[in-house]
């Protein structure tokens, strides 16, 4: 596989296992929302944008027209008894390998970016440019994410097909490939098999898996 003009990251999946992170905050603003237990978190629901997510969760109740009061009070809960996220494998080597060498690199997340940054804060990342779900008129699945990164790192349309894009969701995949880059898997919520059919060109368990296999 050809060394990449640039690398673009999705955040919750693939740099860090957040889902205790977002799952409390949705469970907590929920309970003060509606004085009700909230429905388990759907995979089908994996990667996509917080209102999409905020509208499933009202839906489940029948409280559909709540669903941007949940979203925003679940974005203030996620602030005030934020839990940082788990670090996951092989992001330091990778993104240390990217500097030293020059690659352009950023991230593009359906997340908040008070959730990007504050994670990226305490975790001590190195992620120079980084875009969240505010940032987008389409979140993923649209391209508008993956594009916006590109252009943010001054790539040109041409180059996009030499992007890398590590992605964990099936909405990720779809976006990337929608963009005219690489998507390539990483196994934390897919099997590989529905990455690969989803649109991923290789499939990794983990960023460290994928850096001693490509890097």
């Amino acid at each position: 596989m050809p060394t990449p003009k640039g690398v673009l990251f999705d955040f919750d999946g693939v740099v860090v296992d957040s889902f205790e992170s977002h799952y409390s905050a949705w469970s907590s603003a929920f309970k003060e929302l509606f004085d009700e237990e909230i429905a388990p978190y759907p995979k089908s629901h994996v990667g996509k944008s917080p209102r999409k997510i905020a509208r499933y969760f009202c839906d489940q109740i029948g409280k559909g027209d709540q669903f941007e009061d949940l979203f925003f009070l679940k974005d203030k809960h996620l602030e005030l008894y934020f839990k940082v996220p788990n670090l996951l494998p092989g992001v330091t080597e990778f993104t240390d390998y990217l500097s030293i060498n020059k690659v352009p690199y950023g991230i593009a997340s359906n997340a908040t970016k008070l959730f990007l940054r504050q994670s990226i804060k305490h975790l001590d990342l190195n992620f120079p440019v980084v875009f969240g779900v505010e940032d987008y008129k389409k979140p993923k699945p649209a391209p508008e994410a993956y594009i916006t990164l590109a252009k943010a790192l001054e790539f040109t349309e041409e180059e996009f097909k030499d992007l890398w894009v590590f992605e964990d969701s099936l909405t990720g995949i779809s976006a990337a490939k929608s963009a005219g880059m690489q998507p390539i898997g990483i196994l934390s919520k897919y099997s590989a098999e529905e990455m690969i059919a989803a649109g991923s060109t290789q499939v990794f368990q983990n960023l460290k898996e994928a850096f001693e296999a490509l890097i």
